[in-house]
């Protein structure tokens, strides 16, 4: 059965230009660019359902929603591993064609050892290759550190310097922009006041949000 990609311009799923991915996942927009076309768009995209992942915004700029923005993260931790990208990819596209799952790598059951990805069927830990064989390799490596899940192990928020800072990416705030954690303000918000000579604790007062969240947030578009 063909798989197609549902609601990939839904706003509830977010917006996210090659820009806020790069600033999203630390990635110099030139790669971001290259893998996205070659990798999401040209390649996997075209061959599973003759579709692309991205679309295009003002002017022509590719855009994204959130689980591609969250595939993109896992893709770049498996090269940084370093995982084959030919095998990377193949191994997406079997997970993608066996589970019926148009954004495989934004899914909990996702593992790795840095050599072979893993995922999970039927309860049973799968090689991701066209022979499923099945294989209980120790599994070393996995990436929910920065992801937090639903119930259904789909990817549902991102936090892009860690869960215990109080910057977040949700799809359904702000179009997907970082906020402040259990808030709808837009991090880029207090930090432009911030550099626009701001005092912590006047942002603080006037947001009504803590001095710790403000120093999470200026250290988010620092390291950015």
């Amino acid at each position: 059965m063909p798989i197609t990609i549902k609601n990939k311009k839904d706003l509830g799923l977010g917006i996210y230009t090659i820009p806020d991915i790069g600033l999203l996942l630390g990635y110099p927009l030139y790669k971001v660019r290259r893998y996205i076309k070659k990798y999401w768009d040209d390649g996997i995209g075209k061959e599973l359902f003759n579709d692309r992942y991205s679309w295009s915004v003002e002017s022509n700029r590719k855009a994204v929603n959130f689980y591609v923005l969250i595939e993109l993260y896992i893709f770049f931790q498996l090269l940084e591993l370093g995982v084959n990208t030919k095998r990377v990819v193949k191994a997406r596209r079997e997970i993608a064609k066996q589970l019926n799952d148009s954004y495989p790598f934004a899914n909990q059951k996702l593992l790795t050892d840095g050599k072979k990805i893993w995922y999970y069927l039927d309860k049973n830990l799968i090689t991701a290759d066209p022979s499923a064989q099945v294989n209980f390799t120790q599994i070393i490596e996995s990436f929910a550190s920065k992801i937090e899940f639903s119930d259904d192990f789909l990817a549902m928020r991102y936090f892009p310097i860690g869960k215990d800072r109080s910057v977040v990416v949700d799809p359904h705030h702000q179009f997907g922009q970082p906020v402040i954690n259990g808030s709808n303000i837009v991090t880029d918000t207090i930090y432009s006041m911030y550099t626009s000579g701001e005092k912590i604790k006047t942002l603080s007062v006037l947001y009504d949000i803590t001095e710790k969240e403000i120093k999470d947030v200026i250290e988010f578009h620092k390291a950015a």
